[in-house]
């Protein structure tokens, strides 16, 4: 627990041991979960909406369950990113113009959390149609709890920002090109990415051509391979200490003319520092990033928001996404976006590991501070791609492979906000990153919430 009256703030692995144990009710943990989400959220604007009614309800039934030993997430609550189905709930998708039909029933995702015990608090905040790497809509900006000023990433920015101030110990959220690891490095959280097909994605007519991937942000490595084991429908394991590696490192940008910043390149050289001396031997291994690469993510990125916009009123969503969707209709409909240019990087990424004979690859997270939470859903279009683009470059290219990546943070800028760094492995290396990523945490313990 984070203290000796609340279980705000404490782990999922410490809840649901607590409930199993019958050491604290689930309705218990719920109730004040509930409680502190009313007090804090105003000041954050993570969640969409609160279903406390409802969750109270939830606990009670897991409550009564006469038998919670299988039950790895008994008690525990969760979020959900409000562009994956809720049974009894819109789908928001980040507007009202993009919203969604109530669902019938929940996305497989949260049908699993639900099966191990989770019970659903609330369902978070993302930017619109969930296309930009700052979370803010009509109604505010999503803010960061590390500092209030600044955004907490996107498109998860609701999750990051509701995990890292403590309101649940883990929030679903997913990740077309960066949408995960890049709330997790604004707010000092852990969060993998999958590989392809190892989670359930099914989100929209085809998660993003197949870029889309289910996973978790935590404040613990231990709550990272919880979650995953949840959702990717596999018992929990205990992590075991990596096995000697070779670990490249790089700090070449993918997108030309952007550059990390002191902090972000401190950063790497932190972690690739305490990797050495835990035994792991760490070596320049920089990717060939092909131009056509970034005009091809490029492309997909506004090919998606057109495919996703067909069922909606495109006249009423806002200024920068109906930009991007214009767009996204001239690179659709002139060949641009295809499975072959995807396939193409896969492979030369997957020989990239076996040509440098390193088993992961170690780059920044970010290459600056998050952006200032201002009002982008009525700015131009223009503002919000410089803005996304300029401090969250690194993580598109995993998504294009299909290559598994994880953030971990390491420490904090000279500004207080956190600092972090990715790691990508080749195809089925969730578990080996998510080892790496406990390595760090055994080594340089992070500070898990913004409230210490």
């Amino acid at each position: 627990m984070s203290d000796g009256s609340s279980w705000v703030g404490a782990t999922a692995k410490q809840i649901s041991r607590a409930v199993r144990r019958g050491d604290v009710s689930a309705t218990q943990v719920v109730a004040e979960t509930i409680e502190q989400i009313s007090i804090s959220d105003p000041s954050l604007d993570a969640f969409r909406v609160v279903r406390a009614g409802e969750a109270l309800s939830e606990a009670e039934k897991v409550d009564d369950q006469e038998d919670l030993a299988n039950l790895p997430l008994a008690g525990v609550p969760v979020a959900v990113k409000e562009n994956t189905a809720v049974a009894g709930l819109p789908t928001w998708g980040g507007s009202a113009a993009a919203r969604q039909p109530v669902a019938e029933q929940d996305h497989e995702v949260v049908r699993r959390l639900r099966g191990a015990g989770a019970i659903v608090v609330g369902v978070t905040r993302m930017p619109e149609m969930g296309l930009w790497a700052v979370t803010d809509d009509e109604d505010a900006p999503t803010r960061n709890p590390w500092d209030r000023d600044r955004t907490p990433g996107g498109s998860s920015g609701g999750a990051a920002a509701a995990v890292a101030a403590g309101l649940v110990p883990i929030a679903q959220c997913n990740d077309g090109l960066g949408s995960i690891r890049i709330p997790a490095a604004c707010c000092g959280l852990v969060g993998l990415k999958p590989g392809r097909g190892v989670i359930p994605a099914e989100l929209g007519i085809d998660g993003w051509f197949g870029l889309v991937e289910n996973g978790v942000l935590t404040t613990t490595v231990a709550d990272a391979v919880l979650g995953f084991s949840v959702l990717a429908g596999r018992d929990p394991v205990k992590l075991v200490e990596p096995p000697k590696l070779r670990i490249g490192v790089s700090t070449r940008s993918p997108v030309i003319g952007i550059r990390p910043d002191e902090p972000n390149l401190g950063a790497v050289a932190t972690a690739g520092t305490i990797l050495t001396k835990a035994g792991h031997d760490t070596v320049v291994a920089e990717p060939r990033y092909p131009t056509s690469l970034g005009l091809r993510v490029l492309a997909t990125w506004f090919a998606s928001a057109y495919r996703e916009s067909q069922n909606l009123d495109v006249s009423k969503l806002q200024p920068r996404t109906r930009r991007h969707i214009r767009l996204g209709k001239w690179a659709w409909r002139s060949g641009m976006v295809k499975q072959a240019h995807r396939d193409a990087w896969r492979e030369q990424s997957i020989r990239f590991f076996a040509e440098r004979n390193i088993d992961v690859l170690l780059t920044p997270a970010l290459a600056a501070a998050p952006p200032l939470a201002e009002s982008y859903s009525s700015g131009s279009w223009r503002h919000n791609m410089a803005v996304s683009m300029r401090y969250a470059p690194y993580a598109a290219p995993w998504n294009v492979a299909a290559l598994p990546a994880i953030v971990v943070p390491v420490g904090l800028r000279p500004d207080g906000l956190p600092l972090a760094v990715q790691i990508v492995g080749p195809p089925d290396s969730e578990l080996l990153l998510l080892s790496i990523a406990g390595q760090l945490e055994m080594l340089n313990p992070w500070q898990r919430h913004a409230f210490g």
